[in-house]
């Protein structure tokens, strides 16, 4: 078994990544995770040459929940109010040592992966983790 360093990213990632359009509410972007049971969702770019962005968990109870009674109600917020733009993105053939650096210096628990221009899926810091658990085993 390859240590979990040199596997690629291809062999550990999520295929078959959510997306929402950055007009949908976020009653909507909700609905979506639960259907697939997924933390979070990657928005497609709102026009030819914009970025795609993304929307967690954690910008929801930390952005709309937390502040109280600031709070708004979800079906009046849009994605694009709330997601994290421009994303940090990795390809499928990178070494998943070098994505879990990524993800120590950026903080960003969650990395599209695309190949080319096309989406192809979502690695996460689970998803390392977990891998490395599976090598302990």
């Amino acid at each position: 078994m390859a240590h979990i360093g040199e596997k690629k990213v291809s062999e550990i990632m999520h295929k078959g990544v959510e997306t929402v359009p950055s007009s949908a509410t976020i009653t909507e972007a909700l609905r979506r995770m639960a259907k697939a049971g997924v933390s979070s969702l990657v928005v497609s770019p709102r026009s030819a040459g914009d970025a795609y962005g993304i929307i967690t968990k954690w910008d929801i109870v930390t952005k709309i929940i937390a502040p109280g009674p600031k709070r708004r109600n979800f079906s009046q917020v849009k994605v694009y109010e709330l997601m994290s733009k421009p994303l940090v993105v990795v390809s499928p053939g990178l070494k998943v040592k070098y994505a879990a650096r990524l993800i120590a210096k950026t903080r960003c628990s969650r990395l599209p992966v695309f190949d080319g221009k096309e989406l192809v899926g979502i690695l996460s810091f689970s998803d390392i983790f977990n891998e490395a658990m599976k090598q302990v085993r």
